[in-house]
């Protein structure tokens, strides 16, 4: 049996739940013509590689090229089917698990080629050693990387849980390097990045990921909150949090809805043999606190599972904007040479039936391109209570909310060297700083940064200008351009960059940013989400609703009937 072969048996096996049913004499046909599409396929890409090690004019790097045709292959079916070869693991364990070993810090590189330490992780070993954000990394145990990349970087900083390292580093502002000796730890990133009281008496637990501490971590969050405050409701926020494992999902679930109820259900290729009923099987933590889930775009797979379930079943008020919709669902399975293929293998349905699907990739296999599910064809569907859901290619929030629109220069000064380098040089000056909740900048420190940002004539991508010029264009190729020349020239004039302006138009959102980026120098990631998440729009939303029993039981209720139209005389 081929290796092809025996893989193809794998990934079949691992579905065989109910016997094979007798096929169409189409299907055994197409059968066959798959199977010698495998033998065929194999034999000429080995004699490919075969003649091109022999006869192509440099020599070449088999693996390597084996490798781009492998990813090139998988790519073609979705984004989620990928291939993780042996050098690959760190990857693959912290997707499943959040962990790996290293120093806890996050790392980044500079133009220049230098890499510095951009945000050491609260209670790794990093921070735990004095590393600060701004710090030059020179070397890593005796090998230089004063000009290097963040990848290189990163590899060396790994390594066994326990394994000493020495890091030559250049703190700014000094003029001697600093050598700093340490040991690496296994490094488990939570996926609870906070968590605590908000309003008066709402928990808050805000969820990043779906690694197989997920459950673990919202059961610890949720308890400790429940034992310390008498909590009137809480707020689950899966904002941003792009999924990760099915079971952590449904574990999360099993919190606040009773054992036995079903979840989610997974279909395969052959849905007699491949689908899988996934229930709750424990007892629940708490099936009466008044539930909200927040979610937007960018909240995705087992995200969609939890938020999707509870709103099917009549548990949580989902809130916020409409989700990613993926109704995906990967497997990993092992190859040879420690390799291993993470492969889509079903979709998912919740309890109401839809799936959330928003792409079909089948068109794209078919050379078409992929195709987004029109909201004319969705679906109705109803919850427990009867409330009408869709398979809208997401999961819509009961009550949709729209967060603030943040200016294109708010996000060139998160990735801004010149923006990183005066929160450094304030963190210099300034020993200690107020509470994450009474912090705030001075006249003196905004006039500051923008007299910086100025003199270095901070450059950031205006759109309106871009759309300006996209407009005159068209008029020019529409034959316009001749009667709105004076207006298009008094618009140029209008939208001529200006950075001072800007800097006092959008000044709200630019101290919001520079807030939350001096108070995790001092209080790390939770110090910067203590003081955010009380004035998040959508958090608040959330409070008030949760805080209207009448108002939250109308949205979970029943609809009303609506009365018969009488015909008309």
């Amino acid at each position: 049996m081929t290796y092809w072969t025996k893989l193809l048996s794998l990934a079949l096996g691992l579905f065989l739940l109910v016997p094979a049913s007798a096929q169409t004499k189409g299907k055994e046909e197409k059968k066959k013509d798959n199977k010698f599409g495998y033998v065929q396929a194999v034999d000429i890409f080995g004699s490919s590689l075969a003649l091109l090690d022999r006869h192509f004019v440099d020599s070449i790097d088999i693996k390597r090229l084996s490798r781009i045709a492998l990813d090139g292959m998988l790519e073609s079916l979705d984004p989620y089917t990928e291939y993780y070869s042996a050098e690959d693991t760190d990857k693959l364990r912290i997707l499943t698990t959040g962990a790996y070993g290293g120093i806890g810090s996050v790392i980044s590189q500079r133009p220049d080629s230098t890499v510095i330490i951009n945000d050491p992780m609260e209670g790794m070993p990093a921070a735990v050693a004095g590393l600060r954000a701004g710090d030059i990394i020179l070397e890593v145990d005796g090998k230089d990387f004063r000009k290097s990349t963040s990848d290189q970087v990163s590899a060396a900083l790994k390594g066994t849980p326990g394994s000493k390292i020495t890091l030559l580093i250049q703190r700014p502002g000094e003029t001697k390097p600093r050598r700093v000796e340490f040991r690496r730890q296994k490094i488990q990133v939570s996926p609870v990045s906070y968590y605590g009281i908000v309003g008066k008496d709402m928990g808050y637990i805000a969820l990043t990921g779906f690694p197989n501490t997920a459950a673990a971590e919202v059961k610890k969050a949720f308890l400790e909150l429940k034992s310390k405050h008498p909590l009137r409701g809480l707020i689950l926020d899966l904002r941003d949090n792009g999924g990760g494992l099915i079971d952590e999902a449904i574990k999360i679930v099993n919190f606040f809805v009773p054992a036995g109820e079903e979840v989610v259900t997974t279909r395969g290729r052959n849905a007699r043999r491949q689908e899988v009923v996934y229930r709750t099987t424990e007892k629940p933590l708490d099936t009466q606190i008044p539930l909200a889930v927040l979610i937007n775009a960018q909240s995705a797979s087992a995200s969609e599972i939890v938020s999707g379930s509870l709103q099917d079943l009549d548990r949580a008020v989902v809130m916020g904007v409409k989700s990613y919709g993926k109704g995906l669902v990967q497997t990993t399975m092992q190859l040879p040479y420690d390799g291993t293929i993470k492969l889509t293998t079903a979709k998912y349905y919740i309890p109401s039936g839809r799936c959330i699907q928003r792409i079909d990739y089948q068109s794209m296999r078919e050379g078409k391109g992929a195709k987004v599910l029109p909201d004319s064809l969705t679906k109705v569907f109803h919850t427990r209570a009867g409330r009408e859901v869709r398979d809208a290619g997401g999961i819509l929030p009961d009550i949709t909310l729209t967060s603030d629109t943040l200016p294109t220069m708010v996000y060139y000064l998160r990735f801004n060297n010149d923006a990183f380098d005066w929160v450094t040089d304030y963190v210099r000056s300034h020993r200690s700083i107020a509470s994450p909740r009474d912090f705030r900048l001075t006249e003196a420190d905004y006039a500051s940064f923008s007299e910086r940002l100025i003199e270095k004539k901070f450059d950031y991508d205006r759109q309106s200008g871009k759309e300006l010029q996209k407009l005159e264009d068209l008029a020019k190729f529409e034959g316009y351009y001749s009667k709105s020349r004076e207006a298009f020239e008094t618009l140029k004039k209008i939208l001529v960059p200006d950075l001072k302006h800007d800097l006092q138009a959008h000044r709200p959102f630019i101290e919001e940013y520079l807030t939350g980026a001096i108070l995790t120098r001092y209080y790390y990631n939770r110090g910067a989400l203590e003081r955010r998440v009380p004035e998040d729009k959508m958090v608040r939303a959330a409070i008030e609703l949760l805080g209207d029993p009448v108002r939250y039981a109308k949205t979970l209720s029943t609809p009303e009937a609506k009365p018969a139209s009488s015909p008309s005389k």
